[in-house]
Formats: C-alpha cells, sequence, structure tokens
C-alpha cells in the first residue's frame, strides 16, 4: 500500500502517537507545547483527517472519546517525506546531497552513517 502524503500538521500528531501510544484527541493536543498549540477542534480535524489517510486508526471508544493510535510507523512516514523531497530534485539524489553539502546540513557523521547503510545493502542485494 501506498503511503499517504502528509502534511506538517499531520506528522506533528503522529509524533504525539509515535511517543504516547494510543491515545485521545485531548491528550494529542497535550503534546504539543502550550504556546502555539492547536485549538481541539483543530487536532480532531486533522486525526479524522488522517484517519480517512489510514494513517491513523480508532482502536476503541470510552465514554464519547475515540482512543486513536497510528497506523504507520515513523518510518514510513519519514520514507514518504524523504520520497517527496527527493521527487522535488527530479529523483536525483546527488543534487539533493549537493544541497546538504553545500547549506551545512550533512556531517561527516552523516556520510559514515550513510556509508555503512549502503555497505548493508550491498550485502543485502549480493545475499539474493
Amino acid at each position: 500500500m501506498p503511503y499517504p502524503k502528509l502534511t506538517k500538521p499531520e506528522l506533528q500528531i503522529l509524533e504525539g502517537l509515535w511517543k504516547l501510544g494510543a491515545c485521545s484527541v485531548r491528550e494529542i493536543q497535550e503534546t504539543f507545547p502550550k504556546s502555539g498549540r492547536p485549538a481541539y477542534t483543530t487536532v480532531q480535524t486533522v486525526v479524522y483527517r488522517l484517519e480517512r489517510k489510514k494513517a491513523v486508526r480508532c482502536v476503541k471508544r470510552i465514554c464519547n472519546a475515540n482512543i486513536f493510535e497510528a497506523a504507520i510507523t515513523r518510518q514510513e512516514a519519514h520514507r514518504r517525506f524523504v520520497d517527496d523531497v527527493l521527487g522535488l530534485f527530479d529523483g536525483r539524489a546527488k543534487l539533493l546531497m549537493a544541497h546538504l553539502i553545500e547549506s551545512g546540513e550533512l556531517t561527516l557523521d552523516d556520510v559514515k552513517d550513510a556509508e555503512a547503510v549502503l555497505r548493508k545493502a550491498a550485502k543485502k542485494e549480493g545475499g539474493r
């Protein structure tokens, strides 16, 4: 199943669900810092939008409060986001990497981590 496109507010709500596990809209709202905390109805709207996208599911109902949990993992959401960003660079990772290097966002440790991932992927490919 393709992963849904997610907006920044949707990712913030998912972050709260990944941190807390199954919880109510009120509990999700309380994961936001007090300053700039969105209204309850805003969080509720975004949660229901995530439910329609199948990124969140209602697992139970307590009185009139629905309890939600993330239906996708943090890794799945991040993978989709990175794929979308890569699409902005016409799918060319070199352009994205060059931008990260020029902006100072990519450190030597990041490069070493990427090399380790590449080696692991190469071993996996060779083992097939």
